[in-house]
């Protein structure tokens, strides 16, 4: 997945003005408005502009002419820049000449003044994946290993959304059932750390959550695949991560609550963004070290290790989960995902 070769080209000044303004460029992060320290991670992509396959993306800041240029439909590149506001223009090309630009409006600041999240805890030679929530292949289930019913159903819409459209899921329960989605998106069974990252929106109806968990789950070199999970626990109004507390052969997953964190999400706030961070890493053996997750920015400490490794026979796949559980005796949750991204390395 490496795939970025640089170049620093200078573009005519008409050229750089004239971009259009079209929806062919999202921008994953830096969020628009964002404080961030340099340098930091850019991931955008473009797959069309202007009815035509993207051949090139690249980027800008404020009214310089130089642009750095990457042959791909996807930039993930750890870039500097000065301290202050500036816009970042980010920008597509497609064949005969169709152009689309994105701008940005960041503040960068000193290291010392943003706190530590996505941007500085993902290393620029990291394979990451971005706008997961639009890929196909998603599937809906329910969790059988839970109580209850429960039925999902998908769609990608236009609004509410971060980046231009988002995934709407939405859960119909009874007794406290339990719906899973999920979705694999990578073959990389190497790579030992993880980091989680996506915007999460709530409606009214969080009244009706118990859970909300999010998943990544690996095959690693042995064919075990480890099942890393954390969720904002409802019933404990703690953070949790899994557990296998039996073998690789003879699972026994568990919700282990992490004592001193706060979190429920029937007191999220509704109709906004909320931004759900996570930093995981694993060892040969099946063990899963939760680091850190964050929650619209505010780090919270996890610092367990756990054993985490199944025998599935899922073959090479990395997975990505989003599990809704219902609270009550009946009833409907809709919630939405954007921006979802995860990197690992």
């Amino acid at each position: 997945m490496k795939f970025f070769r640089n170049l620093i080209v200078t573009l005519p000044a008409a050229l750089t003005l004239s971009l259009p303004a079209l929806a062919g460029v999202t921008v994953n992060s830096p969020a628009n408005d964002s404080d961030v320290s340099s340098p930091f991670t850019l991931s955008a992509s473009a797959s069309t502009c202007s009815s035509t396959a993207v051949k090139s993306m690249g980027w800008s800041f404020d009214n310089s002419s130089d642009t750095t240029v990457v042959y791909s439909q996807t930039i993930n590149k750890s870039i500097s820049s000065s301290t202050g506001t500036h816009v970042l223009h980010v920008k597509a090309w497609g064949s005969g000449g169709a152009a689309c630009v994105k701008d940005i409006t960041i503040t960068v600041k000193s290291s010392t003044s943003v706190s530590t999240t996505s941007s500085t805890s993902v290393p620029s030679y990291a394979d990451s994946v971005s706008s997961i929530e639009s890929l196909s292949g998603w599937r809906a289930k329910h969790d059988s290993g839970g109580t209850g019913t429960s039925t999902g159903s998908m769609s990608m819409v236009s609004s509410p959304s971060k980046y231009g459209s988002s995934r709407k899921f939405y859960t119909t329960f009874t007794n406290n059932g339990t719906e899973r989605y999920s979705v694999s998106f990578s073959d990389n069974t190497s790579a030992k750390n993880i980091f989680y990252d996506a915007w999460v929106y709530l409606t009214s109806s969080a009244s009706k959550i118990g859970n909300l968990e999010f998943d990544v789950n690996q095959t690693m070199d042995n064919g075990q695949t480890i099942m890393a999970g954390f969720q904002c626990d409802g019933w404990t109004g703690h953070w949790a991560y899994t557990v296998n507390t039996g073998s690789a052969g003879s699972p026994r997953p568990k919700w282990v609550s992490k004592s001193g964190t706060t979190c429920n999400p029937r007191n999220w706030s509704t109709g906004k963004w909320h931004h759900v961070q996570a930093s995981m890493s694993r060892d040969s053996s099946g063990y899963v070290t939760y680091h850190y997750i964050w929650f619209d920015g505010a780090q919270v400490y996890i610092g367990a290790k756990a054993f985490c490794a199944m025998s599935l026979g899922w073959g090479d796949v990395i997975n990505t989960q989003f599990q809704v559980d219902g609270y009550g005796s009946s009833g409907s949750v809709t919630a939405y995902i954007d921006g979802l991204k995860v990197s690992v390395w």
